[in-house]
């Protein structure tokens, strides 16, 4: 009975889409017989091409996934010995494994028994059967089989669908890595075909390389993580100069690219260099501020991830972390805690009246900050920096719970404040006016729920809502346990706004008419719902994992995922969506972006094992919490006068 069931689905699968099966040269009339998912699986897999030179490489030599062989490595269909392979002479930061050594932890190299969809730079057909072609077949069926096989057809056509989605996204991932020397460093912001205008898409960018890094940690290829780290690390020190005025000495770089360049005096070698890029040759000049702070975040998730605390425990290692804080941390004008940063210095990198001290920035500086305090090595030079540290992260945390934190029932007290509060016991400290409150809040907050708002300075609050600072102050313990649980029920409460048809909105809601000219500069690009203005960032989807399952909370992360599952692979995983419910591809936006792919690649790979969430969240610790709850308890008039001593920092 069984037997003569699955005949029957096979004969209506092979009789109902011939496209798939009978036109296609990947299949053979006896393939029909094999299982349906293995046969997707068995497609031929698309080539992957990086070009490198170095300088005692005599010719330009084609790399792709290298595989093991009898003493030789495979690229594309031509077997060269490893003989016939100089090794490269440039300085590397570590002697780092390469990517064909037989010692290596061996995931770097495919399984070749594993082959996978061809993707001829666009994908027009799909290779699977989509839920309504089995809905079109359900009548047909009927007279045939029962309809537990039908919904045992439909569920196996939408399981093989989405592994194959998960396939090409592998392959388009390791597509984009970067090679230095001989060994990957990196991954390019984005590979799009379609686009002849590269900008610096072909760069290695920090903020986008974190979830292809964390992809691959997750899969156990630890050597481009290691390498990316210590490469960025010798970037660090390099002079920085725009218009004779050089920025602090921690400062991470925006991006960099691989140049190959001319020997000095030898006009026929050529050598590999690092071209870092920190806010220089960026569009609008800004510094990323967000590039060290992300930086300490992977580097504390490789150790976890790896097992390899080596890495971390480098004296060039800690004395990188130690001027990034030193950079961060170090004395100012300043009455808050928070981080001042100029516009456009973290994701949102473009005029959007984020200045001050926006929420993303306080989120992933919190997260820096207890990263850091856990790698670094106890020792008498680092003692005052972590008593800092220490001291930070309690008026940081303060802070922001206290005063960035709003729902119906904050929003109610603001409705009543009373201004103009000349008083150390005053209730409005901000001097925030009423009238602030726009009429979409109003209307938008739910009596269930709550976030933190973008932005705090005097006499202003940005009530508008950041995906990213909210997700990261919950994965980063900066929200509480109630606020965390809040946010995620405001995202439930909001789906329609914030997920719609593609997660999920970078921000809510977007500037328009006057306030868009005045506070964007009539930018063409951050047009009302597109881009940074109220647009749909798919990448976004792996940082609402990692905060649903900190909150336990995972099925809404599915839900996400399962809403990007339907079109994301269809529509050649743009960088981002516009419109109101994320209906169009952007505008502007490029198509096979590399943290698209890899955000959706790690929000799998967290919701199949929740465990490896832990690499990422950071536990709020007792200390802190007892030094907070003193905070509070406190009288808030606390007693003036010069300090008993002076807090020294040594770096």
């Amino acid at each position: 009975m069984a037997m003569g069931t699955s005949e029957a689905v096979l004969q209506i699968f092979s009789r109902a889409v011939p496209c798939l099966f009978g036109s296609d040269p990947c299949f053979s009339k006896s393939e029909l017989m094999i299982p349906f998912e293995s046969r997707v699986k068995s497609i031929k897999k698309r080539r992957s091409r990086c070009m490198l030179k170095c300088s005692c490489i005599t010719q330009i030599h084609t790399t792709t996934h290298q595989l093991h062989g009898n003493g030789g490595v495979l690229c594309g269909n031509t077997s060269i010995h490893r003989s016939q392979l100089q090794s490269c002479k440039c300085q590397s930061a570590d002697s780092v494994s390469g990517i064909a050594e037989e010692a290596g932890n061996g995931t770097w190299f495919v399984d070749n028994a594993k082959k996978r969809n061809p993707i001829n730079g666009v994908m027009d057909t799909p290779n699977v059967l989509e839920f309504q072609d089995v809905q079109e077949l359900k009548p047909e069926m009927e007279g045939s089989i029962s309809n537990g096989a039908v919904e045992t057809a439909r569920d196996t056509c939408a399981k093989v669908r989405v592994d194959s989605i998960e396939d090409e996204a592998w392959d388009l991932l390791r597509e984009s890595m970067v090679y230095y020397c001989g060994s990957p460093i990196g991954t390019i912001a984005a590979k799009d075909p379609t686009s002849s205008n590269v900008l610096n898409y072909d760069q290695v960018f920090i903020r986008d390389f974190i979830p292809s890094g964390i992809a691959f940690l997750l899969k156990g290829e630890y050597d481009i993580v290691r390498n990316f780290i210590l490469h960025t690390l010798q970037l660090q020190s390099w002079e920085k100069t725009m218009d004779c005025h050089s920025p602090g000495q921690g400062l991470m770089p925006a991006s960099f690219k691989v140049r190959t360049v001319p020997l000095d005096g030898d006009d026929s070698a050529t050598e590999e260099v690092l071209d870092p890029d920190f806010g220089e040759a960026a569009i609008g000049r800004v510094a990323p501020v967000d590039s060290g702070l992300w930086w300490i975040i992977l580097l504390r998730a490789y150790g976890k991830s790896s097992g390899d605390l080596s890495v971390q425990e480098r004296i060039d290692v800690q004395t990188g972390i130690k001027m990034i804080l030193r950079l961060c941390i170090a004395d100012g004008f300043d009455m808050f805690p928070t981080l001042l940063v100029t516009d456009g210095s973290c994701m949102i990198d473009r005029r959007m009246g984020i200045h001050g001290h926006p929420l993303e920035i306080q989120a992933l500086f919190y997260s820096a900050l207890l990263c850091a305090r856990e790698m670094l090595a106890p020792e008498d030079g680092s003692a005052d920096l972590i008593r800092a540290l220490n001291n930070r992260l309690v008026a940081l945390s303060f802070h922001i719970r206290e005063y960035y934190w709003i729902d119906m029932k904050k929003l109610n007290e603001i409705y009543r404040y009373k201004t103009e509060e000349y008083s150390y016991d005053a209730v409005n400290k901000f001097n925030i006016y009423p009238d602030q409150i726009s009429p979409w809040l109003v209307e938008w907050m739910p009596n269930k729920g709550g976030y933190l708002i973008g932005n705090l300075q005097p006499a202003h609050m940005d009530f508008r809502f950041f995906s990213l600072g909210n997700l990261w102050s919950i994965i980063s313990s900066l929200a509480t346990m109630d606020q965390s649980h809040a946010i995620l029920d405001l995202v439930e409460a909001k789906w329609g706004d914030l997920v719609a048809e593609m997660p999920l909105k970078i921000c809510y809601p977007a500037l328009e008419g006057q306030e868009w000219q005045i506070i964007t500069g009539s930018d063409p690009k951050n047009t009302p719902w597109s881009y940074h203005n109220g647009g749909s960032w798919p990448t976004l989807l792996w940082q609402l994992t990692v905060a649903c399952i900190k909150m336990d909370r995972p099925q809404i992360a599915a839900k996400a995922i399962e809403i990007a599952d339907r079109r994301i692979a269809r529509d050649k995983w743009p960088e981002y969506y516009d419109t109101k419910k994320a209906r169009f591809i952007g505008k502007q936006a490029r198509l096979f972006q590399t943290w698209s792919i890899a955000g959706y690649l790690v929000a799998k790979l967290m919701l199949s094992d929740p465990n490896a969430a832990k690499i990422l969240i950071t536990e709020e610790d007792s200390a802190l919490v007892n030094a907070f709850s003193c905070m509070i308890s406190a009288n808030p008039r606390r007693k003036r006068g010069r300090k008993s001593s002076t807090q020294t920092f040594i770096v």
